[in-house]
């Protein structure tokens, strides 16, 4: 079953009268979505009693739960304490996903701006091998950690290089968030097969199984020379990439990911509109199929 739902917390929540998340997942799942993604990107600030309310509100509403790790976490640091650190924070992360129920981390892995590239990536892996085994020594083996396709150049998140961590352990799943392929290839997404491109590459090296549930990103982006500059609504149409063709995709593949939401501020709003968008890609290839029958 594919599902929809926004990273955070859309501003008509609050403006609606909600004050915590506690609420979010039976207003997700009364505005028809099923999926949310808990922000902790500027920290893990939540008590054991929040995130376990939060995640029994999720489970009566069938609402899919997954956690946004810090933003300044970076596993290619040049700094041992940094690197130390960021190892701290996804584990701070995945014990609050134990907590709650969620069963991805999306984590950014980091930058190689000040440091040599193969050297990032060789240290990043290794940090994440060094996180699973404190993970399951901690009994956090359950949560699945999702390194994130990044949109800026010097950011340690092209796809291929996801795709290379990933592949190094098959504990690691990776987040494709196709704005950020679109701003780091310069508005490289522009037809299904485009689309299509991308998830055959992930297929062929991680296996048509483990791309299956992928868990995704969407929102549309303006971007520079330097990659990603800032996420824009559904509706702001100047900027790519489309949904329409990555929903003919998913169709085509018999995939069931997860789609989050990432538009600024309307977060919730947008992600029902991709899913009306694939609801209805969905039903004009059913009715052509059966033309054709």
């Amino acid at each position: 079953m594919i599902r929809f739902g926004p990273s955070g917390n859309s501003e008509s929540f609050y403006k609606e009268g909600h004050k915590s998340s506690v609420e979010m997942p039976a207003w997700l799942c009364e505005k028809g979505l099923d999926a949310y993604e808990y922000q902790c990107n500027r920290g893990v600030n939540i008590s054991k009693d929040m995130a376990q309310k939060i995640g029994e509100e999720a489970q009566k509403s069938n609402i899919f739960l997954s956690i946004h790790a810090p933003y300044y976490i970076n596993m290619a640091s040049p700094e041992e304490e940094k690197r130390i650190n960021s190892k701290r924070y996804i584990i701070e992360c995945m014990t609050v996903a134990k907590w709650m129920g969620a069963r991805r981390i999306v984590v950014h892995t980091g930058s190689y701006s000040k440091v040599d590239k193969k050297w990032a990536l060789e240290t990043s892996a290794r940090l994440f091998d060094e996180v699973l085994r404190e993970a399951d020594n901690l009994g956090l083996g359950s949560i699945m950690i999702c390194p994130e396709v990044l949109g800026k150049n010097n950011q340690i998140g092209s796809l291929e290089e996801i795709i290379g961590i990933c592949k190094a352990n098959e504990r690691l799943s990776p987040t494709i968030d196709f704005a950020h392929i679109h701003a780091r290839g310069q508005g490289s997404l522009n037809s299904a097969e485009d689309f299509e491109r991308v998830i055959n590459t992930l297929e062929n090296s991680l296996g048509v199984e483990r791309v299956r549930e992928l868990h995704c990103h969407f929102s549309r982006v303006e971007f520079t020379k330097g990659g990603e500059k800032k996420h824009w609504n559904i509706d702001d149409t100047q900027f790519g990439p489309e949904f329409e063709y990555l929903a003919e995709v998913i169709l085509k593949k018999g995939m069931k990911p997860v789609i989050i939401c990432e538009s600024r501020a309307n977060m919730a709003e947008d992600a029902l509109k991709l899913k009306k968008i694939y609801n209805q890609i969905a039903k004009g290839m059913q009715n052509e199929k059966s033309t054709c029958d």
